[in-house]
């Protein structure tokens, strides 16, 4: 074959590099598009053929911009700092950064072999000083606005890995990295106040192009709700305002409530819990703080709890019922106290049925008669009060306004918005992070921020990664780090806690408008150009963390006049996975595809165009090997279309016949709009359709054949580029391409004539009485005499029209010919 792609891809990917084409630059005369992927966290497992199923779709989607006039920026990097980088260091003594280094230079070596249309020149990586530099601002301005703040909360606490775990790294009360046991334990943490913008994130997801199943799980972890507070006071304390407070959503069925729960961390357990019940609670709260929160709410699991002998008063009827405290409540939600309504609530009805607590009904739906309320909750929110004095008779909406007025008037409560987004644990007891610019005093009281003059506050040396075991991260340990004197000789101290993975990501869509920027994080006239980033592709697995603490981000930087927009990312798009024997694919499951043997074996273009034709971008699908070599044996008969075994184009200057030029202009327009809407497999069958056809016809004429390879480019960069070489810049002969050569990468992608993307002929089906009994062929717009003209005389019509008197006849031209009647 005259085409080697292991010389060619090689050849024009360093071409492209020299002459910078792919770098992005503002045009204010031309429109943008800002395309970008979740950048990679760089782990030593390296890449398989599942990742650039999302980097080639962007890589097409950039390429086909850019050809279309388009300024494009589609910029990459690393998401560098975190867990596994520092286990490493722990098991082996190598530096985190050593290894992220060399994990970098692994993944780029291999992105760069797929020939990926990035601007390189804005590369970031998040653990680069000049990078977290930024990222330590950003921290300073949400501690300005009292966005970041310290607080004692309860944390997963994991004594192997020494360090705090967010609620995403725990699965089932074990750390997803090691598969150790965590534990709830109260710490002082910095945490970021996410929770003030709980409405702003609720409220603009509807102004997003997001798939509805993301928005929807956003919508659910923010949980907004309407309901009331409830106080409950408490029975023989000896402070008068100490109360216990709930918040629900059916204050309606609050004289049904006969018990009251408290979650095991609550900080009332203690005043409440009598000496006699001291003991079981204790060893109850032990427990408890060794399951996760997804062990303690599963719905099918069964409700415990203890009795902690104390008693509280229900504020609308005036009596007294127990208060316990049971897992089930989490500390993190609502209060972490709840009103027990057994008759009216599942998990309330099943606490009630396990210890024996009073079931009381309180509403009557006359679509359940005879329902018995022992047995089961009636949960419905249609009928009427009962049992609930002054609410009596009262429909659910109606007690619930006219009970959370009288609670209001009587002090007891008031009516209010929840949500169920708690703030962002923002501390990590860890070195390889962002350390957190704060300075303190030897009290742990903090002094300020420090200035950005201070900045980057950067990682030390060490020896030793292992955290202190205390809560305290590895760089406490280093006193000469943490140690500062004052302008008053004073010894101040630097923050030891380091900032989780998340913090970079949580922005660099921002820094890569303007990633060389040594003055500001980023010119807001430039990232006002680009933002905000217009097709965004990655998996779902980031749909509540990542998504959510970028939309914050980026709202606050708004909000201090620092950004341009307040969403970060208009279209969204999430992936589907690349699977082998139905499987995910897994290093430790050892079912991995390197890409780089894929492109030794068969070349980047054909990966690049099988992952596109193996079904949608956003379906998961099973790697076959077969398969691929089809695609492989498709991109040599492009080749062998427009050249001979010696690599001599074969085009001429003929002009083509109508259907080549028909089928030309079909291409055009179907590989365009599939394109837009992210269809590339149906895209790679259209161009299939088309090198059918030319091969049939035989047709090499120029004004078919070059228009065809700019289709051909965004999926095929490395032959379409050869091909253009050979067929349209170079054709007496190669020679190296250099500086003002008319890349194909950056032609102007062809226009169709809508006119023949049209057939003149139709087939269309003839009915007799609505049933098909044939086919004729005829001209889109024929009338419809002719129609009938022509449609009768098909024979196996007109066979079954002679028996028939033929009443009318339905016709829509290149849609229906009915012919309607009965025997004669």
């Amino acid at each position: 074959m005259s085409y080697n792609h292991l010389e060619a891809e090689p050849f024009w990917q360093s071409l492209w590099e020299e002459n910078q084409i792919y770098q992005a630059n503002e045009d204010p005369g031309k429109p943008k598009k800002y395309v970008l992927d979740m950048f990679p966290y760089p782990s030593a497992s390296g890449l398989h053929v599942g990742h650039p199923l999302g980097y080639v779709a962007t890589d097409i989607y950039a390429r086909y911009f850019r050809m279309k006039g388009y300024a494009v920026l589609h910029p990459m990097g690393w998401d560098a700092f975190g867990l596994p980088a520092e286990q490493h260091a722990i098991d082996t003594g190598e530096h985190p950064a050593k290894l992220t280094y060399r994990n970098i230079g692994n993944f780029r070596t291999t992105l760069k072999k797929l020939g990926l249309s990035i601007d390189w020149s804005r590369e970031l990586t998040t653990c680069d000083p000049q990078y977290y530099k930024w990222t330590q601002w950003i921290f300073t301005k949400l501690y300005e606005r009292g966005l970041a703040y310290q607080a004692e909360v309860l944390v997963n606490w994991c004594p192997a890995l020494k360090t705090v775990l967010a609620n995403e790294e725990v699965i089932d009360g074990r750390s997803e990295r090691g598969d150790h046991p965590v534990h709830r334990v109260p710490m002082r943490q910095w945490m970021l106040r996410i929770t003030s913008y709980a409405e702003r994130l609720l409220a603009d997801l509807d102004g997003l192009d997001w798939p509805e199943s993301v928005k929807e799980i956003q919508r659910n972890w923010i949980g907004k709700s309407e309901g009331a507070r409830i106080r409950f006071g408490v029975v023989g304390n000896q402070e008068p305002n100490e109360h216990i407070e709930v918040f629900t959503t059916r204050p309606d069925t609050i004289f049904g409530a006969t018990y009251m729960v408290l979650s095991p961390e609550h900080p009332l357990i203690e005043k409440v819990t009598a000496a006699s019940h001291s003991q079981a609670v204790r060893a109850y709260r032990d427990q408890a703080s060794k399951k996760s929160d997804m062990e303690r709410t599963e719905l099918a699991k069964t409700k415990t709890g203890v009795d902690t002998g104390g008693w509280a008063i229900n504020p609308a009827t005036g009596h007294k019922i127990p208060i316990w405290t049971g897992d089930y409540v989490l500390a993190g939600y609502g209060t972490g106290a709840i009103m027990g309504v057994p008759g009216h609530d599942e998990r309330d009805h099943a606490f009630a049925r396990q210890y024996g607590l009073p079931i009381i009904a309180v509403l009557a739906d006359p679509n359940t008669p005879g329902h018995d309320i022992q047995t089961q909750a009636l949960t419905s929110k249609t009928g009427h009060m009962i049992n609930s004095d002054f609410l009596d008779g009262l429909s659910v909406p109606d007690a619930s306004r006219a009970i959370t007025k009288w609670l209001t008037e009587k002090g007891y409560g008031e009516g209010c918005t929840n949500y169920k987004l708690r703030d962002w644990l923002f501390s990590r007891q860890r070195y390889w992070g962002e350390p957190i610019p704060i300075l303190k005093r030897s009290d742990g009281s903090i002094i300020s921020a420090l200035g950005l003059e201070e900045l980057p506050l950067t990682l030390p040396a060490v020896q030793s990664y292992e955290p202190t075991g205390d809560g305290r991260s590895p760089l406490a340990n280093i006193t000469q780090w943490v140690e500062r004197k004052d302008s008053h000789g004073n010894t101040t101290y630097v923050e030891t806690d380091t900032m989780p993975g998340s913090a970079g990501s949580s922005w660099y869509f921002l820094r890569y408008t303007d990633p060389h920027n040594e003055n500001e994080a980023f010119s807001k006239e430039r990232a006002k150009y680009w933002m905000p980033v217009d097709l965004y592709v990655g998996g779902q697995e980031h749909a509540v963390g990542h998504l959510l603490y970028a939309r914050f981000w980026t709202k606050v930087l708004y909000d201090i006049g620092v950004s341009p927009v307040t969403e970060p990312f208009g279209k969204l798009i999430n992936q589907g996975m690349i699977l082998l024997s139905g499987a995910k694919m897994s290093k430790s499951k050892k079912n991995v595809v390197n890409p780089d043997d894929v492109v030794a074996a068969v070349g980047a273009d054909a990966l690049r165009v099988y992952e596109m034709f193996m079904g949608p971008l956003t379906q998961s699908k099973e790697w076959d090997d077969s398969n691929l070599g089809g695609i492989s044996r498709f991109l040599g008969r492009i080749n062998r279309a427009f050249t001979d075994e010696n690599g001599i184009s074969l085009l001429t200057s003929d002009k083509p016949g109508e259907a080549d030029l028909k089928m030309l202009h079909k291409t055009i327009k179907k590989v365009s709009e599939d394109i837009e809407t992210l269809s590339f497999n149906t895209a790679v069958s259209q161009m299939m359709i088309f090198i059918n056809q030319i091969y049939d016809s035989g047709c090499r004429s120029r004004e078919v054949m070059e228009p065809f390879l700019k289709l051909l480019s965004p999926f095929a960069p490395h032959l379409a580029e050869e091909l253009w070489m050979r067929c349209v810049s170079l054709p007496h002969g190669n020679k190296p391409a250099n500086a003002g050569y008319p890349f194909v990468t950056v032609a102007s992608w062809p226009e169709f004539d809508i006119a023949l993307t049209v057939d003149n002929e139709i087939t269309l089906g003839v009915q007799i009485n609505g049933k098909h009994r044939g086919e004729v062929t005829l001209a889109r717009d024929a009338d419809q005499d002719t129609a009938i003209k022509l449609g009768s005389a098909v024979p196996s019509v007109e066979a079954v029209l002679k028996g028939l008197d033929i009443k009318k006849v339905i016709y829509v031209p290149g849609r229906i010919l009915n012919f309607v009647g009965g025997p004669k």
